[in-house]
């Protein structure tokens, strides 16, 4: 039996920083858990401009259709800014998630007890919080036809188009209503199906869905303003929401603020099932390259390790070893070792990016 491949792209910035504390732990799982995986590297975002000119070459695409899993970094840095936008850092990440036609971003915002106070809400209206939204990928407004900046009459017009076609829905429901089924079995759909025909059509499609495969989950519909505003309201109400491309965009990042820190956030982008049965898949950090503090050891590497937790839990059905994962991330949060971004009492103990790789193999290795 083989083992499951992962092909790594730490990117740029802080990105090889936060990817060698993931590095740990993929050795210690495989160390101590005998969960081994083969694990190759290569070159992405403005790394790969240096080398090759382009943000991804032709060959490493070639291994990220081939392999189980990607774990992304992160991509950009203002030696970059300058460049063309056809080889721009951020055009390699957007052609990995178009040719691997990862249409489904899986977000989750969830609070450590530990970090509650960081939330600009209130304690007990973030504690404990776990919620998932799941955001359509590959289709909406930002890739829909006709767009442009167009001269009409005597002034200049900015065209966007929204489209969505059945099967796009489709299939964005259903990891939906799949994850669901994993969690706490609630769905709600988010659209503005008052004023939108995309809406209409989004909303008769998921509950169509939901119908005919997926009647024991529970689905509820809201619109996307009012999702914004009872995601900043109660936002434990909710377990996981499925929305369009571009509201998906909007409401992650308010529900990524619940938590009170953008940098502890990681993401999945999953696609269709390969031979093997595992859906194609990328994972990285919310974060970005934090060009500023790269090289000095500041950056924190939690985002990108729980990203292998997810990684763990979707890509390799080993739900057991995410949870393993994540408790030690929160045992290492509850005992107060911060890294730079975390820092807010006096008695936190600060940490390196290693140092804090470091308190999580630690505290790995106490959970056997």
């Amino acid at each position: 039996m083989t083992n499951p491949s992962l092909l790594i792209l730490p990117g740029d910035g802080i990105g090889p920083e936060v990817m060698a504390q993931v590095t740990r732990i993929i050795d210690w799982f495989g160390a101590k858990r005998g969960l081994k995986f083969d694990v190759t590297e290569d070159l992405v975002g403005g790394a790969a401009y240096d080398v090759h000119g382009v943000p991804l070459s032709d060959a490493t695409m070639a291994k990220a259709q081939e392999v189980d899993a990607v774990l992304l970094g992160a991509v950009g840095g203002p030696k970059y800014d300058s460049l063309d936008f056809s080889v721009k850092p951020e055009r390699g990440l957007l052609r990995l998630r178009k040719e691997m036609d990862l249409y489904a971003n899986l977000r989750p915002a969830q609070c450590f007890d530990a970090l509650a106070d960081f939330s600009s809400l209130k304690r007990d209206v973030v504690a404990g919080l776990d919620i998932m939204i799941v955001r359509e990928l590959t289709s909406g407004i930002y890739f829909g036809e006709p767009r442009g900046i167009f001269e009409e009459g005597n002034e200049r017009v900015g065209i966007n188009t929204q489209r969505y076609t059945e099967s796009e829905i489709e299939r964005v429901a259903r990891s939906a209503f799949e994850l669901a089924r994993r969690r706490g079995n609630k769905v709600c759909s988010m659209e503005k199906a008052n004023v939108m025909e995309s809406g209409i059509l989004w909303r008769e499609v998921v509950q169509k869905v939901h119908d005919e495969e997926y009647a024991d989950v529970e689905l509820t519909h809201m619109y996307a303003d009012a999702g914004g505003m009872q995601l900043c309201r109660w936002p434990k109400q909710f377990d996981v929401i499925v929305t369009d491309n571009l509201f998906g965009d909007l409401l992650s990042d308010v529900a990524a603020m619940l938590t009170g820190s953008l940098g502890m956030l990681p993401s999945a982008s999953l696609g269709a099932p390969m031979a093997n049965g595992r859906p194609k898949a990328l994972y990285e950090p919310v974060h970005g390259s934090a060009p500023d503090i790269a090289g000095q050891g500041k950056a924190n590497p939690i985002a990108c390790i729980l990203s292998f937790a997810m990684a763990l839990r979707y890509s390799f059905d080993q739900g057991d070893e995410a949870t393993r994962l994540e408790k030690a991330v929160e045992q290492v949060l509850a005992d107060g070792v911060r890294t730079a971004d975390l820092m807010q009492a006096e008695g936190d103990t600060p940490a390196s990016t290693a140092e804090m790789g470091d308190a999580i193999l630690a505290a790995l290795d106490a959970s056997l």
